[in-house]
């Protein structure tokens, strides 16, 4: 491994003009690709095979206008007035005609024929069914929908409801301050204006490439519009970081007068080996969403795990190019002078390192406890997709929510559909009326009536109005009792489902919970043997592993608190704390775990490559984090700074998952990474690097160290090129 990479740094170093001029035309291809086939991302949730999906599918077949997607406008009347005054009704029917008239809507019912009035008169529901799925609409049809609150006036406030968005959460300065401050991160740590923004760059472009063809893809599968947003986010920190061990390794080697292609070579070799074993775990937790069999939620982890691919191939091959172009200048004025003097200090790194081993016992003790107490609130967890009860304070969707909430109640916001088959209209009548008993007999329902019928009569829907909203417990219970309670009215060849998009929420929840221990057998098994692979050792991946699920534990603990229970809320711009989405665990869990195994391979290689050169194993472990100590710090910030910048996105998907993944990395690497692991690995001494004699000879050797690279003298390329 190590003179693969040492031979393909050398390469890039002397032939730096062809590998920039290849990424270069590569980045146009995939552009133009970007721009001529990028088709629109989806904004719905669903998983083929359940319940739920089954009937809106069969709708599709059998009543049409049933299976385009759906929305609610609120109008609602001015103080000390209700919706009968004939002014107030004007405006209604106004209203009406101006809904009718938006693009792609077949129907807009009013609410003096559908009686969706409100007890006290004042407020309405006006019904709007488009002819298309949501993620079918186009951004005119979306944009007019939208655009109706527009029609608000004295008379009447209008309020466009429902889950009807479109495109990619947008992105803003915001968000462009968590690149500003890893460019500030990068300066500091390096001294150097040509370093960091070289470091930057290269993260960028890796980034660029990436998310072009995410959307060269858009145009021939799905994609979620969320998957965008999560492969920038993954792809800016992985990038920088990666870009940042490597130039890291390189200047040091400069600093101890190594000459700029050897010292190129070798830091592709050794900080190299680590990138790409530290890439590799992270593609593997992020591709194995697969496995869980959720068509959105595999495109989300493809995406995100191609953007992370790209950045190592940048920083193994481009990023090595423009370090032949800048030569010297990556180190700060003062060392290029005197390179000698940079060996001579001696880091925080080394002074925590054997702080952190000689008090391992307590700080063992005490971060095992600590992390455990965080992550107490994590049992409490609830899961739900989102809806306009967790949309921002002021958005339309939410002013909807809140305003249908108070005049009809929570559930309103989200009714079941249970759909109705059979071969003869009268069976289809008949099985009808025994569900709308069996609903009202439910003690969470409000009402259950009919609604639309195909024209034959043979495929009948049924609306039922639960008491809780849609991302309620309660609902969820009432989901599984009605499925409970009806579906033994089918007989012969009727059928009876329950869909809707609270239904279709739940399923997903239940769905992505069942899976999630298969996920994590399936990505820590690999990455397990990934690192048993990397360092020859039984122990440090079992730590790594232990260390992953003390961090995942504490983060969700933090999420749920703030997020769902509230608990400094206002902080993150959190006005109505809820239950979590319902994909926000295993996603988490994934990049988290992937980012995880960064920071373990990062400092952990430099551990073993120190113990495999001589070094007693507690002192290795202080040399390790003392020379890793400030790169890791740097990326761990970098990471979180970008991270952090999607906390001010409103989207709550995007924000939630900023959070958490912010918390996630700092907790990581400075908690586990750079003080339980030190320390534990202090406590195990050579047991640490423990390896059978008869696994040592069935495993193949990748010398991620650099070993065969560790001569007295610079080594003839040739020679090294001849090795294995």
């Amino acid at each position: 491994m190590a003179n693969l990479l040492y031979r393909l740094g050398r390469f890039s170093y002397q032939r730096r003009r062809l590998v920039a001029a290849l990424w270069a035309l590569f980045l146009v291809v995939l552009g133009v690709g970007a721009l001529t086939l990028g088709g629109k991302t989806a904004n719905t949730f669903s998983i083929p095979g359940t319940e739920s999906q089954r009937a809106l599918d069969a709708l599709k077949q059998e009543l049409p206008a049933a299976s385009g997607a759906s929305a609610t406008v609120v109008v609602k009347a001015p103080d000390g007035k209700t919706l009968a005054d004939p002014t107030v009704k004007a405006a209604v029917g106004a209203t009406v005609a101006k809904v009718a008239k938006v693009p792609e809507v077949i129907a807009a019912i009013d609410p003096f024929t559908s009686k969706a009035i409100s007890p006290d008169g004042t407020t309405g529901l006006i019904s709007v069914q488009f002819d298309k799925p949501q993620d079918e609409l186009s951004h005119e049809s979306v944009d007019g929908y939208d655009g109706l609150s527009g029609l608000s006036s004295g008379d009447l406030q209008v309020v466009p409801g429902g889950q009807i968005k479109a495109g990619v959460p947008e992105i803003g300065a915001t968000e462009i301050l968590g690149v500003a401050v890893a460019a500030v991160v990068l300066v500091v740590t390096f001294g150097s204006l040509v370093a960091a923004g070289m470091t930057l760059v290269t993260a960028l472009l890796g980034v660029l490439a990436g998310m072009a063809g995410l959307f060269v893809v858009t145009a021939f599968t799905d994609v979620s519009s969320t998957a965008p947003i999560l492969a920038l986010m993954l792809g800016l920190a992985v990038g920088i970081d990666y870009s940042l061990f490597i130039s890291s390794r390189h200047r040091s080697q400069l600093g101890e007068g190594m000459d700029p292609e050897e010292s190129v070579a070798r830091a592709t070799a050794t900080a190299g080996s680590a990138v790409l074993f530290a890439g590799a775990t992270v593609v593997i937790a992020l591709a194995g969403l697969s496995v869980v069999g959720v068509p959105f939620l595999t495109a989300m982890g493809l995406a995100a795990a191609a953007t992370v691919l790209t950045a190592v191939l940048v920083a193994l091959t481009l990023l090595p190019a423009l370090l032949g172009f800048v030569g010297n200048r990556v180190l700060p004025r003062k060392l290029r002078k005197a390179p000698a003097e940079a060996t001579h200090k001696e880091g925080f790194g080394f002074r925590w390192g054997r702080l952190v081993t000689r008090f391992r016992v307590p700080i063992v003790a005490v971060g095992i406890i600590g992390l455990g107490l965080l992550a107490v609130p994590a049992k409490d967890m609830q899961l739900a997709l989102p809806d306009g009860a967790s949309a921002a304070a002021g958005s339309n969707q939410r002013v909807a929510y809140d305003l249908t909430a108070a005049a009809f109640g929570p559930g309103a916001n989200g009714p079941l559909v249970v759909v109705v088959k059979s071969n003869d209209a009268a069976t289809s009548n008949t099985l009808v009326q025994q569900v709308m008993g069996k609903a009202q007999g439910l003690p969470d329902v409000v009402a259950a009536q009919p609604a639309a019928a195909s024209q034959d009569g043979t495929t009948r829907l049924l609306q039922v109005i639960p008491k809780s909203g849609p991302a309620s417990e309660e609902t969820a219970d009432l989901v599984k009792n009605l499925r409970s309670a009806v579906q033994p009215l089918a007989t012969g060849d009727a059928s009876i489902s329950v869909t809707g998009n609270t239904a279709v929420g739940v399923d997903v929840s239940n769905k992505l919970s069942d899976a999630l221990p298969t996920y994590l057998f399936v990505v820590i098994g690999l990455s397990f043997l990934l690192l048993l692979l990397a360092f020859r050792s039984v122990l440090v991946p079992l730590k790594a592993t232990l260390g992953f699920v003390l961090t995942i534990g504490a983060t969700f603990g933090i999420t749920v608190a703030v997020f769902q229970q509230g608990h400094l809320a206002s902080l993150v711009g959190v006005d109505s704390p809820g239950p979590l989405v319902s994909f926000l665990p295993i996603i988490m869990m994934g990049i988290l775990f992937g980012l995880a195994m960064d920071y373990e391979v990062f400092i952990v290689s430099r551990v073993r490559e120190e113990f495999v050169h001589g070094r007693h194993a507690n002192d290795a472990t202080v040399q390790g984090l003392g020379h890793g100590a400030r790169v890791v710090t740097a990326a761990a910030l970098i990471m979180a700074s970008v991270f952090a910048g999607f906390i001010l996105v409103e989207d709550p998907i995007i924000k939630a998952i900023g959070f958490g993944l912010t918390i996630g990395v700092l907790i990581d690497a400075f908690v586990v990474r750079m003080t339980l692991v030190p320390a534990i690995l202090s406590l195990l001494g050579d047991r640490a690097w423990w390896f059978p004699r008869w696994l040592d000879r069935l495993t193949p050797r990748v010398d991620i160290e650099g070993e065969t690279l560790r001569v007295d003298k610079t080594p003839d390329p040739k020679e090294l090129a001849d090795v294995h």
